[in-house]
């Protein structure tokens, strides 16, 4: 298995781990695009665990400078692994590409968000130090 910095080539097998997450995608293209925004951007960094069996998972990791006080944290913006590779240490291994990411950003903390119906997720998630804070408040801007 080859953790690596995905390229625009990777968007129909992001695609596929998208959907799995349950956000089906529809354009490679537009995927490929946003792969290509993403790798522009020194703030962040998307990762994919690349196998025999092609590319099984997917992680997406982006910085941000604190604003009351000096430093930066990071965000895990999105991580999937394949159903049929789970339970193989890939996850693990993308979480780690991540630290390492953050790690080199100089970030003091990082942070994940998973929906309360994901608890496999969660308890991935404490397994790897993450401790489960309880609020989030979201408001969805009109488009």
């Amino acid at each position: 298995m080859d953790i690596r910095l995905a390229r625009s080539t990777d968007a129909s097998a992001i695609n596929e781990l998208l959907d799995e997450l349950g956000y089906p995608q529809s354009d490679p293209a537009a995927t490929a695009a946003r792969l290509e925004t993403w790798a522009n951007d020194p703030a962040g960094a998307v990762y994919v665990a690349d196998t025999d069996q092609g590319v099984v998972g997917v992680l997406a990791v982006h910085t941000c400078p604190f604003f009351e006080r000096d430093g930066t944290w990071a965000r895990i913006v999105a991580l999937v692994v394949s159903s049929h590779a789970r339970r193989q240490g890939i996850g693990s291994h993308l979480m780690a590409a991540a630290k390492s990411f953050a790690t080199h950003h100089g970030c003091l903390r990082i942070e994940v968000t998973s929906s309360p119906h994901r608890t496999q997720a969660h308890t991935f998630y404490q397994s790897h130090d993450y401790t489960p804070t309880p609020t989030r408040f979201l408001h969805t801007l009109p488009h």
